[in-house]
């Protein structure tokens, strides 16, 4: 299959969205299929509030180069920024079909910095996935979110992990006293971080990630470790080291970085929020609270072997085939199948594991609360 890629994120920024993509596209390539991606170019100006996104300038040029080199047999638009937005025109002017995603709750991003009523921002983004075959969502939780709201024709493609990079390894990359409670992601006011800084937690706190908070919170929180943007090999160590992940946000449509931290045999601490409650057994592989500080105490006493089993389900290749299987229109009067895609209670013979290290077992540190 002959397809096209369309997003306004892309490389160099650094957020689960781009890794998603930029995975995706190996693993299609791998798969056989040839992936052409559309992405910013030429003139851009950073977006407001996220000035790491690039947004294109007078895409159409850009718009109009990609179409030529089809014909494709799928077009995915995966953002609705003006790559995106141009994209879903020239479809609609050629009479061409294409599907889209959801993979950030951008109104909500919205109106944490500006007075912008939900309902508004909600209206634009059910008339942009409007037009689409289908819109591709995160998860079960945010499919009935989104219907309630009025979209149509969505379809869940759950998250993916690579278990080759995030496994279990030895735990000397963070020479910190312990516990070590760890946050990954971007350091913004939309994850809720500081409800995370601001935690009385016994050991350590470790941040990885950049972001337009990161200088204000280093001097409000000088007893916290910023550690910056990691990559690979440094960056999976450095996870795997943790005993706790604390995953503050509020408003992620999944949170692949959960999965990430599950794969290194670390139990996940969060808000029982979308996102979190499709991926998080309290008690199982994690603990979902309302007070995060008790929930970073019950994930303590989790076992890392069934985080691991857990996210060992969401392989690469098993959510790009279905990536794959949702690009297909439906036909008239067929209906939508149900979505195969794991939640945080099912149980059934997952992918192996490919660590050969042992699973880490709970914290044995005594914690007052």
């Amino acid at each position: 299959m002959k397809i096209l890629l369309v997003t306004d994120a892309w490389a160099p920024q650094v957020n689960g969205v781009v890794r998603t993509l930029e995975k995706t596209r190996e693993t299609l390539i791998a798969l056989g299929h040839e992936v052409d991606v559309l992405t910013p170019s030429g003139t851009t100006v950073p977006c407001p509030g996220y000035a790491e996104i690039r947004l294109t300038l007078r895409p159409a040029r850009a718009v109009r180069a990609a179409f030529e080199r089809g014909p494709f047999d799928a077009i995915h638009i995966a953002t609705e920024g003006p790559i995106g937005l141009a994209a879903r025109r020239w479809c609609i002017r050629q009479n061409l079909e294409f599907t889209t995603s959801y993979h950030t709750r951008f109104p909500e991003y919205l109106r944490m910095r500006a007075p912008v009523p939900l309902k508004f921002s909600y209206a634009y983004l059910r008339w942009f996935h409007g037009a689409a075959t289908r819109t591709l969502v995160r998860t079960d939780t945010q499919k009935k979110l989104l219907a309630a709201r009025g979209f149509n024709r969505l379809a869940v493609w759950p998250g993916g992990v690579d278990t080759a990079l995030f496994r279990p390894r030895q735990r000397d990359a963070l020479a910190l006293p312990r516990p070590i409670s760890l946050y990954l992601g971007r350091v913004s006011t939309e994850k809720n971080i500081e409800s995370y800084l601001d935690l009385d937690l016994p050991g350590s706190k470790v941040v990885i990630g950049g972001g337009p908070a990161l200088e204000q919170l280093k001097q409000k929180h000088p007893e916290v470790h910023f550690l910056g943007y990691r990559h690979g090999e440094e960056l999976a160590a450095l996870l795997s080291s943790a005993d706790v992940f604390v995953f503050p946000s509020r408003t992620d449509t999944l949170g692949l970085v959960i999965l990430e931290a599950m794969a290194c045999g670390v139990p996940v601490a969060a808000y029982p929020v979308p996102g979190p409650q499709d991926l998080i057994t309290d008690g199982g592989n994690g603990a979902l609270d309302e007070d995060l500080r008790q929930a970073v105490f019950r994930a303590l006493s989790v076992d890392g072997a069934t985080c691991i089993e857990f996210a060992s389900r969401f392989s690469w290749t098993r959510c790009t085939q279905r990536f794959v299987s949702l690009l297909e229109p439906l036909k008239p009067d067929e209906p939508e199948q149900c979505d195969p895609v794991p939640a945080a209670h099912d149980r059934y013979n997952p992918e192996p594991c490919q660590s050969t290290l042992p699973a880490r077992k709970p914290a044995s540190i005594a914690l007052s609360n």
